[in-house]
Formats: structure tokens, C-alpha cells, sequence
């Protein structure tokens, strides 16, 4: 990416994982400092799997840092999870709805149970309307008589909606099945899932009690100081870091691709993060992977951010958030352990 300068605009509207609509551009400036590689910028489309394009993306650029290249699938992983979506409908006799929210940790709990395919392997040329094949799972499940039948045909309609499955995976020579090479790519304990939030003790792990946290996933506790300390540390050193928080602020807008808080102040504090928290003005919303550090012409900081709505805005489908922006907003972050210790 070059130093570019690009137009600040409002935000009108912004649905979890959803695109905002702009306001009348005013311009500005960065200058990056750290750029780390990342894999193309790809556009989710109307699903909701955020969490997935952001984790696999951190997941590749770690890869990418190593001197490796791999591409993994998105669409296994919605695959994967809308058939435990269905079974668990199915026994629950229609409690709730089929859903693919979820957050970033929900990538190694689906890793660690089916594995991993290539991007290559498994990917749809056409876009996949996942909204639709989760309504259609949902009325197969209602309609089922049996397992064996739900599973049938739950099978059949997502090999039409999103593929037939590779009956073997090839790579360097080598043939894999999906856990092989899930466990080849990476293991889930080679990751750390850190959040900030005073109403649990620091240095201890809790349930992240937020709604995507279907799987009851638990989040290393730690002051937020220590938290952008370790984020800045990682991106310094090359390894980029998943990022989960709250993209319902006027400020964030992807069409001029930056996130600011528009009452800005000179820092947020541990304070200011749990009341907002609290009172659901910091809400699970969005993933992003962190892939850089930047400030502007006035010398304030900004983090570099791929994100996964296509290339459609000035930065090719980057987005530059600042600071304060990810001190206040973020709900959780992950990122390789092995960055800790550099």
C-alpha cells in the first residue's frame, strides 16, 4: 500500500458484518510505518462469516512471514458449521434459528473437529448467498423424520448451494485428509485469545459473555494497556493479529477506509472500555485481521486492518483504525504465540 490520501466520511447505518453507507468526504493522510504480507483481500458477500475471512487471513499472513504460502477455505468452514447447526436444530426441535454468526475462536473449535481444506480445493466461483442456504438447512431440519434423512439431505443442498466435497486433498505431492492437514497448517494451542474486561480478574481466562460466542469459547483476561502493548509488540515483529470489536460508530466507514471515534479524546482507559461494554455501546460486531502500523500528517497512531468486504474503497479494501479507536472497541483479539515471546 502507498501513502495515500483519501476522503473521512460518516456512517448512516451499520449492520454486524454488513457494509456502512458514506457521507460527504473531508481528506486525509497516512503514512505506514510496518506493512505485513497478506494474502488478496476476498469479499464475504452477504454472510456473516467475518470471523472466518479475518482468522483464516491471520492465520495465512502467518504463514506468508515464514516464507510459506497457503490459502485456506472459508466455505468448508461455513459447510462445517451449518451442519452441527442443523443436527443441533434437528435434536432441540427447532429452538432458535440457523445462524453462521460466530467469532474469530470458532475457526480452531471447527479446525480441531473437521479440519482444513485449501482454498483451491474447496471454493465456489459464484458467490454463495449464505443467508439463503442457512433458511434452506433450517426448513430441512424441520422437516426431517431422522437423522440419517436430515443428514442426507442436508448433504445434498449445500453440495448444490456451495460444492461437491474433494474426495482427497494433494499437496506438495502429498495426500491429506482435512485434519492432516488442518493439524500441517496450524494447531489451535499455537494461539492465544486475549480480551480486556474488568468484571472478571486479570490473568485469568473467562467465557467471553457475548451472543457469537456459540461455542462458550474462554478469553485469556488482561488490562487493556497490556493488551495494545502486546498488539503493537506482534505487529513489530511481523506477525499480524486477529481483530474482534465493535463497528457501530459513526466513525468506522470502509468507503473512505478508516475508523475514528468522532468525541475523541486523548486516551481511553480500563474505565471507559467496561462502561461502554457494559452498556452495549461496545458491541461484538465485526472481524478484521490487523496487518500494520501507520500514523497521519498530525503524528497520531493508527493500526492497518485487511478486511474482507472486497477492494471497493481508496486502500484496495484496507482500512486504517486508529488507536484509540481499537483501545476502546475491541472485544477480543488473537494472535500467535509466538509472537509473545520476540
Amino acid at each position: 500500500m502507498k501513502k495515500l490520501a483519501f476522503g473521512l466520511l460518516g456512517l448512516v447505518m451499520i449492520i454486524s458484518c454488513g457494509r456502512p453507507q458514506s457521507r460527504k468526504p473531508v481528506r486525509s493522510e497516512f503514512r505506514n510505518d510496518v506493512v505485513i504480507k497478506t494474502t488478496p483481500v476476498l469479499d464475504q458477500g452477504r454472510s456473516p462469516l467475518c470471523w472466518a475471512y479475518a482468522m483464516l487471513a491471520t492465520i495465512e499472513s502467518e504463514h506468508l512471514m515464514q516464507g510459506d504460502s497457503v490459502h485456506l477455505s472459508v466455505d468448508y468452514l461455513a459447510r462445517m458449521l451449518l451442519k452441527d447447526e442443523a443436527t443441533h436444530y434437528y435434536f432441540n426441535r427447532s429452538d432458535g434459528r440457523i445462524s453462521l454468526r460466530g467469532m474469530a475462536s470458532m475457526v480452531f473449535d471447527l479446525m480441531a473437529m473437521y479440519g482444513m481444506l485449501p482454498y483451491d480445493s474447496y471454493y465456489n466461483n459464484e458467490p454463495v448467498d449464505y443467508p439463503v442456504v442457512a433458511r434452506t438447512v433450517q426448513q430441512i431440519a424441520r422437516a426431517s423424520a431422522s437423522l440419517g434423512m436430515l443428514n442426507g439431505r442436508v448433504d445434498k443442498a449445500l453440495d448444490e448451494h456451495i460444492g461437491y466435497l474433494p474426495g482427497t486433498i494433494m499437496m506438495l505431492g502429498a495426500r491429506y485428509t482435512p485434519l492432516e492437514f488442518a493439524h500441517s497448517v496450524c494447531r489451535p494451542e499455537e494461539y492465544l485469545s486475549l480480551t480486556s474486561f474488568s468484571h472478571h480478574p486479570f490473568g485469568k481466562p473467562f467465557i467471553l459473555e457475548v451472543p457469537d460466542n456459540q461455542m462458550r469459547d474462554y478469553f485469556l483476561n488482561v488490562p487493556i494497556d497490556s493488551l495494545m502493548r502486546t498488539v503493537v509488540h506482534a505487529l513489530k515483529h511481523g506477525h499480524s493479529v486477529c481483530w474482534e470489536g465493535d463497528i457501530s460508530e459513526p466513525g468506522f466507514d470502509f468507503q473512505r477506509g478508516v475508523a475514528v471515534l468522532q468525541n475523541d479524546k486523548a486516551d481511553y482507559d480500563q474505565f471507559d472500555r467496561q462502561r461502554a461494554f457494559e452498556t452495549f455501546r461496545t458491541t461484538d460486531d465485526h472481524c478484521m485481521e490487523l496487518c500494520g502500523l501507520a500514523h497521519d500528517r498530525q503524528g497520531h497512531r493508527f493500526f492497518i486492518a485487511k478486511n474482507s468486504w472486497g477492494n471497493g474503497n481508496p486502500f484496495d479494501g484496507f482500512m486504517y483504525l486508529s488507536y484509540q479507536y481499537v483501545k476502546l472497541k475491541t472485544i477480543a483479539v488473537y494472535l500467535s504465540k509466538e509472537a509473545i515471546g520476540k
